[in-house]
């Protein structure tokens, strides 16, 4: 990471810290927050598979961009929310108060760039798992 007096930030692709999200979790995110003043973003991998924890969040719009392998996203709430998959390129844009769930059902990695805003963190709530 490169910071110029306080105005910008670069993160270099390959100085990256790639850490899993929680224990046991095989998706790895690369902090991208301690470079930003209002708002919140990550860098996400997903191996085939990877499911990422279904929530709500009451306070942060979300905007996540699909850099490679394919999305699949589940948008609302109940036992048969909205299903989309998402290619490379696709953005999508979650507003405070919709339950979501993210999983890559691929046969690639999937990268998402995810970025929030406002930077503080609501008090999500965890909703069951899809299947």
């Amino acid at each position: 990471m490169l910071r110029g007096v306080d105005n910008y930030t670069i993160f270099h692709a390959d100085e990256l810290e790639w850490k899993p999200r929680r224990e046991g979790d095989a998706r790895l995110a690369a902090e991208l927050s301690e470079g930003l003043t209002r708002s919140r973003a990550n860098l996400f991998r997903y191996p085939p598979g990877a499911v990422g924890r279904r929530h709500i969040d009451p306070i942060q719009e979300e905007v996540f961009v699909v850099l490679a392998g394919m999305l699949t996203v589940h948008l609302g709430e109940g036992n048969e929310p909205e299903q989309y998959e998402l290619a490379k390129g696709s953005v999508l844009v979650v507003r405070p108060g919709t339950a979501l769930q993210l999983s890559n059902r691929g046969d690639d990695e999937l990268r998402l760039f995810i970025y929030g805003a406002p930077p503080e963190r609501g008090e999500a709530t965890f909703l069951p798992p899809l299947g």
